[in-house]
């Protein structure tokens, strides 16, 4: 069968393990084409970001046209925009309505701690969004205050659906907020995400796991998201999805002596 097309639009990550190339990968994974218009080239590997280096927005805009006037996608994902010239091309589109089941990654700061993004330049997107992936770093930046327990996280999810967004998932895996003593992958509790839409807030659980290899978590949830949209999925179920893809993503590169820093996750062995 021929595969959907999906559409990535974010920055290239030199070190492969988040940006352009985790969606990519997650794409191939679940036997998705995956299209890309690439925001910015970063130097980067699993300790650092050495350097971003923008794509101009006339460029970005290019892209997209010859994208959607020949391989026009099922779905699309945005992840590091940069600043508010390319936000505003990346909305235009979406205005247009050439941006079809957008996922809005809210990319602000990378994994090592070097800011990629501008809050303003998010907001741009969110009014087009079908889903909106922030994790709570991110909601806490939007928002203008400190999101860290679940319930804060539900109050999140809510507010930034007021946003514009037909659904919002605040994610809570990261390190400082996910519980090392949850369940593992038979059974919930550890990295609980909030989704917020169709009428409902619910709390998500899903296991954590004690790795250094997280580089693209993001990414690679959103990512999937979206590939799952294009395959046909409704919202809730393309969210549980994703929750799963990255919990055995990162469950199959926890041994993994990738680099000296936050390592990739394993994207092999999917199938949709």
């Amino acid at each position: 069968m021929t595969p959907p097309v999906v559409l990535t639009v974010a920055g290239s990550d030199s070190g492969g393990g988040a940006g352009i190339q985790a969606d990519l990968k997650v794409f191939a994974a679940l036997r998705l084409h995956g299209t890309s218009v690439i925001t910015a080239i970063t130097a980067q590997n699993t300790r650092a970001v050495r350097g971003v280096h923008p794509v101009p927005a006339e460029m970005v805009t290019e892209q997209i046209a010859a994208l959607v006037d020949d391989l026009p996608p099922l779905a699309v994902k945005t992840g590091m925009l940069g600043g508010a010239a390319v936000a505003d091309a990346v909305a235009a589109a979406a205005r247009a309505g050439l941006l079809p089941n957008l996922v809005v990654d809210p990319v602000l700061v990378s994994t090592s701690g070097h800011r990629l993004g501008v809050v303003g330049a998010v907001e741009r997107l969110l009014p087009y969004a079908v889903v909106a992936t922030p994790n709570r770093a991110e909601a806490s930046a939007i928002l203008g205050w400190r999101v860290s327990t679940p319930d804060e996280m539900a109050k999140a999810a809510t507010e930034l659906a007021a946003g514009g967004p037909e659904y919002v998932v605040v994610t809570g895996g990261d390190a400082d907020g996910a519980d090392p003593g949850g369940e593992g992958p038979a059974g919930g509790g550890g990295a609980v995400d909030a989704l917020c839409g169709g009428g409902e807030v619910r709390l998500l659980p899903g296991p954590w796991f004690d790795t250094r290899n997280t580089h693209g978590t993001g990414c690679s949830f959103s990512a999937a998201i979206a590939g799952r949209l294009a395959l046909g999925d409704a919202v809730p179920d393309a969210v549980r999805f994703a929750k799963e893809y990255v919990a055995r993503a990162l469950l199959g590169a926890r041994a993994w002596q990738l680099g000296g820093g936050h390592g990739p996750l394993d994207h092999f062995g999917w199938s949709s």
